[in-house]
């Protein structure tokens, strides 16, 4: 298996080795690279698509220290110094899009584009935060119940969603003490909606209709206070929309990709 070790992590990665522009991928809360197949399949060789799993998910190995997603984007700049890449379209699903957009904001050189699906700059709603206390403090006191998966099931991946019994298998088979370390870092991150004037790059914001972690009206601001951005609304997707809805959120990538590989063309030939 591909393993970068960097920055005291060992981070898990897939790359597809694709001869264009290449692209990188991040995964949402309590997900992992597996959720970006439909992307890698459609793009892996047309792009060369990496999908990573951040710190404390998936794969790889953390060395167990706090965190912020500043921190997940200084080890994603550290990933691409590992693989030679020097600049890179950036994206992500919903946490995914947190480091993503920390990572334009710190490394806005080697940022060509950002991908943000299902995501936002800012903080988590206080009345669903209340709720995710509730479900964090039952996870880690008493282990995770078949209704608790279920409901975490339901705001990540959809309601009944054919994708979720793998991510439930997944979550059942997680230390509930690992949950903690990430789950603060999710709560208790910086808004950085004051910075998104700084983002000097086209942005493809993604973003299911029935979204019930993150409303559309959030994509909406969000697109809004970037220079140069695009929203699709994905019908009838929720919050995992790249892996539930990929015909629609693969063609709103490939539309975006094709006018940035453009973009880039002429501008080498200017």
């Amino acid at each position: 298996m591909p393993y970068a070790d960097v920055r005291g992590q060992r981070l898990y990665y897939e790359d597809s080795g694709g001869a264009g522009t290449p692209v990188v991928l991040g995964h949402g809360f309590l997900m992992d690279a597996d959720m970006f197949r439909p992307q890698v399949a459609a793009f892996g060789n047309s792009h060369r698509v990496i999908a990573w799993d951040q710190r404390g998910h998936g794969r790889t190995t953390s060395d167990g220290q706090p965190f912020t997603y500043w921190d997940s984007a200084h080890d994603l700049a550290a990933l691409l110094d590992h693989l030679g890449i020097e600049r890179a379209v950036v994206g992500g699903m919903s946490q995914g899009g947190f480091v993503s957009l920390r990572f334009a904001l710190a490394y806005p050189r080697r940022t060509l584009g950002l991908i943000l699906i299902d995501s936002q700059s800012g903080l988590e709603d206080p009345d669903k935060v209340a709720q995710y206390d509730a479900m964090h403090d039952v996870w880690v006191g008493s282990g995770p119940s078949d209704q608790l998966l279920d409901m975490v099931a339901a705001i990540i991946v959809g309601n009944h969603a054919p994708e979720s019994p793998a991510w439930i298998a997944k979550w059942r088979a997680m230390d509930p003490a690992a949950l903690t370390p990430i789950y603060r870092t999710l709560i208790d991150r910086d808004d950085v909606t004051p910075r998104l004037a700084e983002i000097d790059v086209p942005v493809l914001v993604v973003h299911g209709t029935h979204d019930v972690a993150i409303d559309m009206s959030v994509a909406e601001d969000l697109c809004t206070r970037l220079k140069d951005c695009r929203l699709v609304k994905v019908e009838g997707a929720g919050h995992a929309s790249n892996e539930t809805h990929p015909g629609p959120v693969n063609q709103a990538i490939g539309d975006f990709l094709a006018a940035l590989d453009a973009a880039l063309s002429r501008s080498r030939t200017s």
